[in-house]
């Protein structure tokens, strides 16, 4: 386990993420990194953490963890901005990184967790009205929604129909239900 970081209380909460992140960078221990990414997760659902977890880029380390090999490095990154997107400037950080592939391809997660904090995520991205990003979209993300709306995990099925309504237009949904072969397929139901 890692242990508490060591911060002067003078420091207070700026210096206490920062030597979340350093730790985060500088241990060679994965159970270490896997604690320090969820204590920065949890941090991050607090909206009065964004003043400090952006200039930490925390945002930037998050997205980096997206594509570690590792899974629980995974669900708890894609956890983290869940909660960060919730804020539009979080938002926008994400989309202009280039973090939406990232996030797609979260869904194809064997872990309920990391996919129900990517659909989320996914819906938090998608702006109302017609601004939206053509990859929230695209034909095979629609699929594979298409699919965990009919999973049978009701956290997962009612989150993929939210998706579908808010997110989709009608057509779109069309469109993807009645598409012949898609690459959605291969994408696996996550794990209960």
């Amino acid at each position: 386990m890692a242990q508490k970081p060591k911060v002067d209380p003078q420091v207070g909460r700026l210096g206490y993420l920062q030597a979340l992140v350093t730790e985060f960078q500088q241990t060679e221990s994965p159970d270490a990194k896997e604690q320090v990414l969820a204590n920065l997760a949890n941090f991050a659902y607090d909206p009065s953490n964004y003043q400090y977890l952006r200039p930490l880029r925390v945002l930037d380390l998050f997205l980096d963890c997206l594509s570690e090999e590792n899974e629980t490095l995974v669900e708890f990154a894609i956890g983290g901005l869940c909660n960060l997107c919730a804020d539009r400037a979080n938002r926008e950080h994400v989309l202009q990184m280039g973090g939406l592939p990232l996030i797609i391809n979260c869904l194809s997660s064997p872990r309920e967790e990391t996919v129900l904090s990517a659909v989320t995520t996914l819906i938090y991205l998608s702006p109302p009205g017609p601004g939206r990003h053509p990859e929230l979209t695209a034909q095979p993300v629609v699929q594979c929604l298409l699919r965990f709306s009919l999973s049978s995990s009701t956290r997962l099925r009612n989150l993929a129909q939210v998706f579908l309504e808010d997110v989709c237009s009608p057509r779109q949904v069309a469109e993807a239900r009645h598409a012949g072969a898609h690459s959605a397929l291969g994408i696996p139901l996550p794990k209960d």
